[in-house]
């Protein structure tokens, strides 16, 4: 699974988290990819009174200023087109 790399926080200090990629390739039409900080319990139970959560999915957290990445990983995906 080849994916694009969008870029991480600018100011995560060592580059390294939180960060976004495409997939343009996936199964079922583009995908995005968000790595970010794991919640504290209040928030996963709030996150779950709106949606349950099941095993297979998760709730990250990241800072507004990664807007601009996450606009362009959704560009690129609509660009990309579904399938």
């Amino acid at each position: 699974m080849p994916l694009r790399f969008v870029g991480s926080d600018p100011e995560s200090g060592d580059g390294n988290c939180p960060a976004v990629w495409v997939d343009l390739e996936a199964a079922d039409g583009p995908e995005l990819l968000v790595q970010g900080w794991l919640p504290n319990e209040a928030t996963l139970k709030q996150c779950s009174a709106d949606t349950p959560r099941p095993p297979s999915e998760a709730v990250v957290r990241v800072p507004a200023r990664m807007v601009p990445l996450l606009r362009k990983a959704c560009d690129d995906a609509e660009r990309a087109g579904l399938r």
